[in-house]
């Protein structure tokens, strides 16, 4: 499961589980703070925030080559650019800092800390286990021309595919990344595959934007996200040749979100050659 869904308001699981982490880490540290000591609550959030913002700038600066032509991108945190260890590193060294100066938040600090990261690594290393287990749907979609495809007839190497509809927003944006993207990765097969939507209204929609896009495939009941977890777009779900889901994203992307997500290939890869290498094949 991609995302939790109540009615028509969809959130990410990861998101999720941010959001609990943090709750745990301050419900810990005020328990602890009854018994003596300060409450650590708006130090937490503090941390918190100072965890998102070197995440985030860790980010800018590794793939700065997508930035310099556009500083605005640089606070448009809706592609989910961030680098996850520079982030935790900042809010122990920041934590460690606070506890050395105020003594009497050491311990409810500590302690929520202690909790809070504790369950975000084990929940979003067993989500993230969980989710890599899953294998690609075996699904009958349409063509542009209205032609049975199975989806699994595009296995065989890199696969990229994109749920999307005309009416969403951050799905019109992520377009040109993406056509931008399937003409430089000519080794990596990107199938969109639109959601509920007529071929009239799609064949419209991609004139008209000057978009030219190849599999455009047709999802009328919009079973693929369903069956993949995800109600919400645009999700986007990368798949080994296998057919095993290696990563997903959930929401816009922007070339540098991308182009991190591509890497996953980039290690597949290595790891295949480095096998192929020890077994002498």
């Amino acid at each position: 499961m991609l995302t939790l869904t109540i009615g028509s308001f969809a959130l990410a699981i990861n998101h999720l589980l941010l959001i609990l982490a943090l709750a745990l880490a301050t419900l810990v540290g005020w328990r602890v703070a009854k018994r003596g000591g300060e409450n650590p609550e708006s130090v937490l959030f503090g941390l918190f925030l100072l965890g998102l913002l070197v995440a985030r700038l860790s980010f800018v600066i590794h793939y700065w080559r997508y930035f310099q032509k556009d500083l605005l991108q640089i606070l448009d945190v809706r592609d989910g650019g961030f680098l996850l260890w520079p982030g935790l590193g900042a809010v122990v060294i920041g934590a460690l800092i606070i506890g050395w100066r105020r003594s009497g938040l050491r311990r409810p600090l500590g302690w929520g800390l202690i909790s809070g990261l504790t369950f975000w690594l084990l929940a979003t290393f067993s989500s993230s286990l969980y989710e890599q287990g899953t294998h690609m749907p075996d699904m009958v979609l349409r063509d542009a021309n209205g032609q049975s495809v199975q989806l699994s007839s595009y296995q065989g190497g890199p696969l990229v595919i994109n749920l999307w509809a005309t009416w969403c927003p951050p799905c019109r944006r992520e377009m040109p990344v993406l056509q931008k993207a399937q003409t430089q990765n000519q080794d990596v097969t990107f199938l969109f595959v639109n959601q509920g939507e007529s071929m009239q209204s799609v064949s419209t929609f991609l004139e008209t934007q000057g978009l030219n896009l190849n599999n455009v495939l047709f999802d009328s009941g919009g079973q693929l996200g369903q069956k993949v977890g995800s109600m919400a777009l645009p999700t986007t779900l990368f798949y080994s040749p296998q057919g095993r889901l290696l990563s997903s994203h959930l929401g816009e992307l922007s070339e540098a979100s991308l182009a991190r997500a591509l890497e996953s290939f980039d290690a597949l890869n290595s790891r295949n050659v480095h096998t192929c290498s020890t077994a002498n094949c």
